[in-house]
């Protein structure tokens, strides 16, 4: 069964090159869009898509202040901001909003097809770019709520990793992506992306969010 997805954005070429990229994606389908806030509100209401692409700015409202409005029409769609907006306090509002994730629009489209799945799978995905604001809000989010944690007492679980896994996961922290991450250590992309995979697996995580947030909690970012 196909996913369904909609799109809601203010500008129509974009709006119609995504729906002409996703097009090409097996098992997505994209069943609506909207140009506006208040379309957005009908359209989700009646078709009840399993992802909403949301832009962030728009006319006269920001995507994340229809969040709470579309999450009560619509509570198990999830609604992932796609946006051009790199500020670290959108991406915070965004998903204290409940969002889904945060992706920027730069993203390449398989990726986007890879984050809709992974996100219908219940996983929160942020932008590689995105990732070290996103360590920033949790730790400013934390500092004051949480009595601090003695680094010795969580470093430990870094001997999990290899040494080349731990260098991987310090740019991960840093918000690198795995073509950054290629160039910088001067290895294949998929040799990034299968040590990225060896991580995920070794500190039983789903993501690298969760990664750079494990990372943070233990000193190592």
């Amino acid at each position: 069964m196909n996913i369904r997805v909609m799109v809601v954005d203010d500008h129509s070429l974009f709006r119609r090159g995504l729906t002409a990229l996703l097009a090409h994606e097996p098992g997505l389908e994209v069943v609506g869009e909207a140009a506006d806030g208040s379309e957005a509100m009908r359209r989700v209401k009646d078709l009840q898509p399993a992802v909403v692409l949301l832009d962030n700015h728009m006319p006269g409202v920001r995507g994340v202040d229809l969040l709470p409005g579309l999450l009560e029409l619509a509570p198990t769609t999830q609604f992932i901001m796609l946006t051009v907006s790199e500020d670290e306090e959108d991406l915070a509002a965004a998903l204290r909003a409940g969002a889904a994730g945060y992706l920027l629009k730069t993203i390449d489209g398989q990726d986007l097809a890879a984050a809709i799945r992974r996100a219908v799978g219940g996983e929160s995905v942020v932008s590689a770019e995105m990732t070290h604001k996103l360590v920033r809000v949790f730790k400013a989010s934390t500092a004051a709520a949480a009595p601090s944690v003695p680094t010795c007492a969580l470093v430990d679980d870094s001997a999990l990793l290899s040494p080349r896994e731990q260098e991987l996961l310090r740019e991960i922290v840093r918000g690198a992506s795995n073509k950054e991450i290629a160039r910088t250590l001067s290895i294949a992309e998929t040799t990034v992306k299968i040590h990225v995979q060896h991580i995920l697996r070794k500190l039983k995580l789903s993501s690298r969010v969760q990664v750079a947030v494990w990372a943070s909690e233990r000193g190592l970012g």
